[in-house]
């Protein structure tokens, strides 16, 4: 009884699209990217772009397939429905959870630092940014989110992000060590993301949903999004994309 509707994937042709990889100095390792843009855009146009990080497990691709989330075609029909046309763009984050880690895994590096310049190389808006993830991307979106604060980042999504009260109580390698958890955490960090426009959203059937309800609740003026019937999968992440596209969408076109 804490499970909803699954959401669907829209029967849409998404617009144009880029892909391709870079050696990370920050990652060691090469790391895959892809951009979407709506349909009727051209290539190289300077839209404003929403950074799209993935949970744990997936990587860059994942948000624009179609038998996963395919954001691409979420968007196409966002924009469609009169959102203001932005750009997605995702990158492998691997699984070091979107921070900086002692083993020389620096994701947020990479995102900040490689990532973003590249966008801005392949013609986006990286001024000010929107960051939606899910899972793992969505604990990364309001990490991140905090770190650069409402000059550079206009609105955020988390779907189902991963949260823990504790160290002790988190997911094994999601930190190197207590210290770690205390620098990273997002948990007593609200005020951060002042001036940043937020949405949450978690399910009633979801691991995460009572660390994110105490999250929520921290937020001096309360977010968008809420808890309501949905596990951590697939069905509800689909189910909540029109809403948090259109949340960011709507941030960067400053409604």
């Amino acid at each position: 009884g804490h499970d909803g509707p699954d959401g669907v994937v829209p029967d849409l042709a998404p617009g144009p699209a880029a892909q391709g990889s870079f050696r990370s100095a920050a990652r060691g390792t090469e790391v895959g990217w892809a951009i979407s843009r709506p349909p009727g855009s051209r290539a190289g146009a300077r839209l404003s772009v929403a950074i799209v990080l993935h949970g744990r497990g997936a990587d860059h691709a994942s948000a624009f397939s179609a038998s996963y989330l395919g954001l691409d075609r979420f968007l196409a029909a966002a924009v469609g429905d009169g959102v203001a046309p932005f750009a997605l763009a995702s990158v492998d984050g691997g699984d070091a959870y979107w921070h900086d880690r002692a083993d020389g895994d620096r994701c947020q590096t990479m995102v900040l630092e490689e990532f973003l310049p590249l966008l801005a190389r392949q013609g986006l808006d990286t001024d000010r940014i929107a960051l939606l993830g899910w899972s793992m991307g969505g604990y990364g979106a309001l990490h991140l989110a905090g770190v650069l604060g409402a000059d550079r980042v206009p609105g955020v999504a988390a779907l189902s992000p991963a949260l823990w009260h504790t160290f002790a109580a988190s997911a094994p390698g999601a930190f190197d060590d207590a210290d770690d958890f205390t620098r990273s955490t997002v948990l007593g960090r609200q005020p951060e993301l002042d001036g940043v426009a937020v949405r949450i959203d978690c399910g009633d059937g979801d691991p995460f949903h009572d660390t994110v309800r105490d999250y929520v609740a921290g937020f001096a003026t309360p977010p968008a999004g809420g808890l309501e019937l949905g596990d951590h999968d697939l069905g509800y992440w689909r189910r909540m994309a029109p809403a948090a596209l259109r949340h960011v969408g709507d941030a960067l076109a400053g409604r």
